[in-house]
Parts: structure tokens; sequence; C-alpha cells
């Protein structure tokens, strides 16, 4: 009797498709954490010109879920190695900037391959050494394959971005003009502890597509999904030199890829301090150079009294306390029209004191540990500041130290109400699961709190299709949702919705993961030749 031929599944894995996936994502996401809980302990060098480079001094990785789990060990680099990664990149960069672009555009869709045949293994070690809960981790490793395929695409589609210009008019002469954007060189990724696979393979993908070659330095909590990415690259057969993994403290390894003149370019993803630093050290150098940045958000949702409340409140939800509130886009503000204020802040409470915290490696659990010590006291600290401030504490407001989550880092979901709207707080990211709600008047009067920010990253809104309409009209951000119950103000996806930011959000005006980022990482040159 001839074997019954399996259905292949037609799911496809996104942050909005998340929320009901297959049985076998479970499954298999359990079998590699028992894997990789058997290998917990092991020390990964940095991978430099191709070769392992391991420093005198190691970082001990532990998990934000449970202080007494080793992950791992890790180099704790320097200057010294900072050089030399970068030197390794310069050595590289004429050969593989000169590599046809199709074969560029090859090799790293081999490593986009390999992302998704080690999805599970990324997703495992990024609910253990960041907290994010299965899918959201599993939704990082897949979102940074996708970056890559997406960069290979616009390559493709723009056949090299060689384009032929028009003839010079001359007599007795013919003219050939041709614009062709090339790579400006060696390229440096400090990528965030929140989503270290995406926001290093998006930016660095983009870079090697381009012809550059790059130096990649991670957070400095998240050491060991950026190797994991590293070794895709080299698995995929990237020539030596032409990307380098370095580990170590943003104070000198960090800080040196920052002010070597070596550098030709940078794409940075953090606080906003931390990136108008870098920008300015950037325009200290011989001329300028380009600095692509990311720099947080203080993202608004604007609930109309039309809106549908249960997919208003579920939106929020989803946006504020997905990550444990630890996006750029997370959802930490809340303007509600008065007639509906009751009742969606009630769907709100509700929906929030039902999410299971805990061991985020659980499928049950929704919400993990934030990322390390330091969060954990802010997230206190903000919380006293609110109390005192006359915020009214909805849910949490509290640190959970109840059996072992006393060994780990986990905060309570908060929802705060009557925080006077001149607080700092309504303007200032948190990066913690805290978002503040308020009632008020009108839509106009809405829209001019969410738009008075120094950021203008993502926004949200819920209402009418007339209302929408004129929503994205006068909403001062990069992405923009309506009517979304997957997230209010989260949930890009690269050729879905490029990300990024207006104000002090961004510096590039190009979203990643859009028609207009590639060429970001390259120059143009006019190439005249009269006959």
């Amino acid at each position: 009797m001839p074997a019954k031929t399996q259905k292949k599944s037609t799911f496809k894995l996104t942050y909005a498709t998340m929320f009901n996936p297959p049985e076998e994502l479970h499954s298999r996401y359990d079998a590699q954490l028992v894997k990789t809980r058997a290998a917990l302990g092991q020390e990964y060098g940095m991978i430099i010109d191709g070769k392992e480079v391991k420093a005198a001094e190691k970082i001990e990785h532990r998990s934000p879920i449970n202080q007494e789990w080793l992950l791992a060990r890790f180099q704790k680099g320097n200057a010294d190695d900072a050089r030399a990664a970068l030197a390794a990149a310069r050595k590289a960069f004429p050969k593989w900037s000169h590599m046809p672009w199709r074969e560029r555009v090859r090799l790293m869709r081999k490593a986009a391959d390999l992302i998704d045949k080690r999805i599970y293994e990324f997703g495992v070690v990024m609910s253990l050494e960041v907290g994010k809960n299965r899918m959201e981790a599993l939704g990082d490793a897949a979102e940074s394959a996708d970056l890559i395929r997406y960069a290979c695409d616009q390559m493709e589609a723009n056949k090299g971005y060689l384009v032929r210009m028009g003839r010079d008019p001359l007599k007795g002469y013919t003219a050939s003009n041709v614009s062709i954007l090339r790579p400006y060189g060696v390229w440096v990724v400090i990528s965030p502890f929140n989503f270290p696979c995406a926001l290093t393979a998006g930016p660095a993908g983009a870079a090697l597509v381009a012809g550059n070659t790059v130096v990649m330095k991670p957070a400095t909590n998240t050491p060991w999904t950026v190797r994991l990415f590293a070794e895709c690259l080299r698995d995929a057969g990237l020539p030596e030199g032409v990307f380098n993994y370095v580990t170590g403290p943003g104070s000198s390894i960090g800080q040196e890829l920052i002010d070597n003149p070596e550098v030709d370019g940078i794409t940075f993803t953090g606080s906003y301090d931390i990136g108008m630093g870098i920008l300015r050290s950037f325009a200290n150098g011989r001329y300028a150079r380009p600095t692509i940045l990311e720099l947080g958000g203080k993202n608004p949702a604007i609930v109309s009294r039309k809106a549908d409340l249960d997919r208003a409140a579920i939106g929020i939800l989803r946006s504020a306390f997905g990550l444990q509130g630890q996006k750029c886009s997370a959802c930490s503000r809340v303007y509600i029209e008065r007639p509906v204020y009751d009742k969606l802040v009630t769907r709100l409470v509700d929906l929030t004191n039902k999410l299971v915290i805990g061991d985020p490696t659980d499928r049950s659990v929704y919400t993990g540990p934030v990322v390390n010590r330091s969060s954990y006291k802010d997230f206190q600290d903000f919380c006293a500041e609110l109390g005192a401030a006359g915020g009214t504490f909805l849910t949490g407001g509290k640190v959970l130290t109840e059996g072992a989550l006393a060994k780990g880092f986990f905060c309570a979901p908060t929802l705060v109400a009557d925080l006077p709207l001149e607080h700092r707080l309504w303007k200032y990211e948190m990066f913690l699961p805290i978002t503040t709600l308020t009632p008020i008047d009108s839509l106009d009067t809405a829209m001019k709190l969410a738009n008075d920010v120094s950021y203008g990253l993502t926004a949200g809104f819920y209402g009418s299709e007339k209302e929408a309409a004129w929503f994205f009209d006068h909403i001062e951000a990069g992405v923009t949702y309506a009517n979304r119950p997957q997230g209010a103000t989260t949930g890009a996806w690269p050729g879905f919705q490029p990300f990024g930011g207006w104000k002090g959000s961004g510096s590039s005006g190009k979203n990643a993961g859009g028609v207009y980022y590639l060429p970001l990482y390259m120059h143009e040159q006019i190439q005249t030749l009269i006959k």
C-alpha cells in the first residue's frame, strides 16, 4: 500500500502569525531545548580573519531566567582585538567587493538557508540569554533570514544597481555614462540585546550583499545568538575576513570600533544617548561617513470612540508586554477617547492579569524576565517614581520573587493610570513592561500628545477607516498601524512593513527591510567614457 504524501504546511512564521503556530514548532523547539541544555557551559571564541581567537579574560554568560545557570563563557575582547578585526576586514575588502554581485547573493542566500535549518537552536538560545518566549525567539531568527533574502532580492531586482544614463550631445564623439552603486569598505554593526539575531543579520546582511566587509559586535548580554549567526556566515562559505565577530565591553572594544578611522560606515541599534554620541564621534573624522542609527521610541496608541475595543485591547497588550516591553517598538503610552476609556481599561486589565509569567522556554509562558539586573532595578525605580507622581497601578508595579522567580529578573506587566500628562515618563523611553494610559477628549488632542516627543518610531490607531486615514496623514512616525489586533505598534516584517523611525528614532529616513534600505550601504559613482 503506497505511503500517504504528507501535506506541506503553508504556515509562514512572522510576528503577525506567531500566535497560532503548527504543533511541529513546539515539538521541535522542545527537542532542541533538551540538546542545548545538555551542552551549557562551553567556551566560545571570537572569529577574526576566519580564525577562532581567545582573549586573556573571559565573560561568564548567565541567564536572566535563573542567574545560577551558566550558559557559556565568551571572550572579553579589547581594543587590540577590534583593530585586528578591522584589519582583517580591510584586507578582505578588495576581493569581496570585486566579486560578481550574483556570487555574493548566492553565498548570502546560503547563509539565510542555514539560519532556517538552525532556527530551533537560535530560538532556544535567545530564550535562554534574552528571556524571549519561544515564539518571539523563533520569530527573531526567521526575520533574520528574511532580512538577508530581502537584501538579495533588492540587489537582483535592481540588477546590481548599475544604470545607464543619457548620452552627452557631443558632435564627433560618442559618450557613455553609467551610474553604479559601489560598497564603502569596512562596515561595523553594533547590535542590541532585544533582537540580537535580526538586528545583527539585517544590517550585516545588507552590508555584505552590497560588497562591504563587516565587523559585528553584539550587546554584552547576547553574544551567543550572534555567534550562531557568525557560524552561519562561516559555514555558507564566506571568505576569511569578510565577516568578523568580536565580543567584549562597549567601553573598550566597542569604543575602538567607533573611534577607529579604518571604519567606513556603521550601523548601531540602541539607546538615543549612545547613538547620538556615535553620530557626533563619526562627525569628527576626516570626512563624512554613513551612520545608520535606530534609536528607540516612545510609541503611542490612539483609540477612538468608534474602535473595536476587543481588537484594540489585544493589540495594545501584545505590543506593550511582548518581550517584557523591551522593544523599541513597544506600546508604552495609550490615549483613549473618554466615552470608551473605562470599557477598554477593564479589558486591558483583565487580559494583563491572565498573562503567564515565568521561564520563557515553557510553552505556556508569555512573559519572561527582563534582560539583566540593571533593567530589574530600573523597573523598581520607575515604579517608585510613577507612584510618587500620583500614578495608579491598575496591574503590576512590583517585581516577582516567588519560588524560582527569585533567581531571575521577573517584573509584573504594569498598567498605570492617572499619571499627570506633564510628567517626564510620558516622553521617556523606559524599555520595560510599563504602559501609561489616559482618557482624552478628542482625537486632535491625542494626536498632539502622540507627536509631542523626540521620538517617531512606531504608532498605532483603532477607529473607523476614515479616522485611520486621518491618523496616517498626521502621525509623525516611520511605522504606523491601524486596527491591528496582532500588535498596536509592533510586528514589522521585511517586505511587508519596513522598519525605521523619524526624528530621534533614526538617522537615515529609510526603513530596514524596505525598498530604499540596501542603497544606504553603497555610494554612487558615475563612469563617463568618451569615444
